[in-house]
């Protein structure tokens, strides 16, 4: 067992590559606020309500191809290449989004921006796998989640007096230009992290062959949101045959036994997709809900964003401090079921036309949630994860995080669309339509949440928590 003394002894070995990490994540964490923030405003000026969910749904179908190809080339020549090339695709999704002066352009750009996002996010999980002890990893995923703080007080309302002072596209390019030189200090780091000792035991045959699925997904969830623009019969029947082909598709992308939620890694990835398909899914609508029914500002609408997101920061804290002493099978079990009280309390306050401070306190129960169940979801599969598998299990994780998100808000966008097709041209029917899809979406995000709650006591203990390992890899902070 690791003493608290030789715990930070390790820890301060990493500093400099923890800050570029740490740094990386303020960034992307900026971004998800701030656009999260505008996005109902984006889609007044383009006239692009119909595309909202596709606006959040694309991005996450793309990452998939991004995240399936990191992973891979990551396992074979280590994470520098995939990171680079991850990263420049960002910030070119961003410039494209941020210039866009039709909502179908600016969707491309989110397309491209969430190609190179779902490569980064598998880099930066197998950098912390190849240069992290399992003992730190607890205390670095509470380091990401903490990452979140400043951005989540600061992002909505920046972004808000942004968007009504120089306008919503500077949201978009002043991220863009930020991101190069946040990326530099950390290509200096990811550089002598070359292919791990152990190989992978993926054939260049099955990783084309992995891509190749990993298009047919995204493609499945782009035509799932796509679906909305049809009239109602041929949505439905597209939405259930885009659906169930992206679920065909995905199933050989994850370990096997994940859709059936097998004990062990499987039922890792299986809770990762469920819950994360119900935070997100949800979070989409509550500022839109804010924004349409109550008449929030941007700034103002963003407010259940920032609240989520410190709780969220906070119990991650909680639990990186408890480290081993808190068993991460008991961690997911509280945090599934917070988001399943979240989500009900965002159903009810559509449904029953509650008042905005019941869905901006409920809310935050679910960043309290996820900051305990996310972070040990991250625990659990990298103390599954060998050497050689590490950046494919990475991918897998990341490829359930963006699954299930993209399937709740192709699926719920497909719902609020049907239940919205009839609005009345009189303001108080179109008002009270709209009100029946943001029902009906929460709807399908409590029975997601309630899905992640039922699974999560299968995710069982890895060998790292059963027999604590003392040290990782030796050569950790390169850069130092």
């Amino acid at each position: 067992m690791t003493g608290p003394a030789s715990v930070d002894a390790l820890w301060r070995e990493r500093r400099t590559t923890t800050a570029a990490l740490v740094t990386l994540v303020v960034l992307v964490a900026f971004e998800s606020f701030a656009v999260a923030t505008v996005m109902p405003r984006v889609a007044d000026v383009l006239d692009g309500h119909a595309l909202y969910a596709f606006a959040f749904a694309g991005p996450l179908a793309t990452g998939v191809v991004g995240m399936v190809v990191a992973g891979s080339w990551s396992d074979r020549g280590g994470p520098f290449r995939p990171f680079l090339a991850g990263a420049l695709l960002f910030v070119a999704g961003l410039v494209v989004a941020g210039l866009a002066t039709t909502m179908p352009v600016l969707v491309a750009g989110r397309l491209a921006q969430g190609l190179g996002g779902g490569a980064v996010n598998v880099t930066l999980l197998v950098t912390l796998a190849r240069a992290y002890p399992p003992v730190l990893h607890p205390r670095a995923f509470a380091w990401f989640s903490a990452a979140w703080v400043l951005p989540s007080l600061v992002g909505p309302a920046v972004a808000g007096i942004v968007a009504e002072a120089a306008g919503w596209r500077w949201v978009f390019l002043a991220v863009a230009v930020l991101v190069v030189p946040t990326s530099l200090p950390l290509l200096r780091t990811l550089r002598p992290l070359g292919p791990p000792e152990t190989g992978s035991d993926v054939t260049a045959a099955q990783a084309r062959v992995r891509v190749l699925l990993a298009v047919l997904v995204a493609a499945a969830v782009l035509a799932l949101n796509l679906a909305v623009e049809l009239p109602p019969p041929a949505a439905a029947t597209l939405a259930a045959v885009a659906g169930t082909g992206a679920l065909v598709a995905v199933r050989p992308l994850l370990p096997p036994g994940s859709l059936r939620a097998r004990p062990g890694l499987p039922s890792v990835l299986t809770t990762r997709l469920l819950v994360s398909g119900a935070f997100f899914g949800a979070q989409a609508y509550v500022p839109y809900l804010l924004a349409t029914r109550d008449g929030w500002g941007p700034t103002a609408s963003g407010l259940a964003l920032t609240t989520a997101a410190l709780a969220w920061s906070a119990m991650s804290a909680v639990q990186g401090r408890l480290g081993q002493r808190l068993m991460s099978r008991d961690a997911v079990r509280v945090g599934t079921a917070l988001v399943v009280a979240a989500t009900v309390g965002a159903w009810a306050t559509a449904a029953a036309d509650l008042h905005p401070a019941v869905l901006v306190t409920t809310w935050t129960l679910a960043g309290a949630g996820m900051g305990l169940a996310s972070s040990r979801l991250n625990v659990l599969l990298l103390g599954y994860s060998p050497p050689g598998t590490q950046g494919r299990n990475s991918s897998a994780l990341s490829i359930g995080d963006s699954v299930g998100a993209a399937l709740a808000l192709a699926v719920s966008g497909v719902l609020f669309a049907l239940v919205a097709a009839g609005a009345a041209p009189d303001g108080a029917a179109a008002v009270a339509d709209a009100q029946g899809g943001f029902v009906v979406a929460f709807a399908l995000t409590v029975v997601l949440a309630a899905a992640a709650a039922l699974v999560a006591p299968r995710v069982g203990v890895p060998p790292t928590e059963a027999t604590p390992a003392v040290r990782g890899p030796a050569a950790a902070d390169t850069s130092s």
